[in-house]
């Protein structure tokens, strides 16, 4: 499950790729109300994301974060892992934060392991493809469905 940090992280960097392309300073307090996020939690998380080369700020009257990297660079699969670190479900089959499971006899012939392995290469394949981009994509694609202007449209 993701954490409250790296949904609200999902969620401020969605914000940011659907209001003005993300190359326009947003200010924290409009993604905070806007989004329903904390602004002190909020401010970590977009430092975090902007230390992690996702974001860029401005300072002054005019400033805010935006988008460092296009919404088709910035994918759900590194966000997940800034903020929750491995996305595989059992420490054996994570390739950036492996750890051998302690009750394993031989990894080689672990069927467990291997279901888990599976597992964890179909999530990172579909994470991967999740982009910023997709995520905006399938939310216009998912009003225009239920018969709601999509989000260009009301911003007019």
């Amino acid at each position: 499950m993701l954490s409250k940090k790296a949904k609200y992280a999902i969620n401020a960097l969605v914000y940011l790729a659907r209001h003005n392309k993300g190359t326009q300073p947003i200010q924290i307090s409009t993604i905070a109300k806007s989004e329903n996020i904390p602004r002190k939690f909020l401010e970590a998380i977009l430092l975090d994301l902007k230390n992690a080369g996702m974001l860029n700020s401005k300072k002054g009257k005019a400033g805010g974060y935006f988008l460092q990297k296009s919404a088709d660079e910035i994918n759900i699969a590194d966000v997940t892992r800034l903020f929750d670190g491995a996305i595989a479900l059992i420490p054996c089959v994570a390739h950036l934060y492996y750890a051998r499971c302690e009750e394993c006899v031989d990894e080689a012939t672990c069927g467990i392991r291997d279901v888990f392995a599976e597992v964890r290469a179909e999530s990172v394949k579909m994470l991967k493809t999740a982009t910023l981009a997709e995520i905006v994509r399938r939310e216009q694609v998912l009003k225009e469905k239920q018969g709601k202007p999509a989000a260009e449209e009301l911003q007019s």
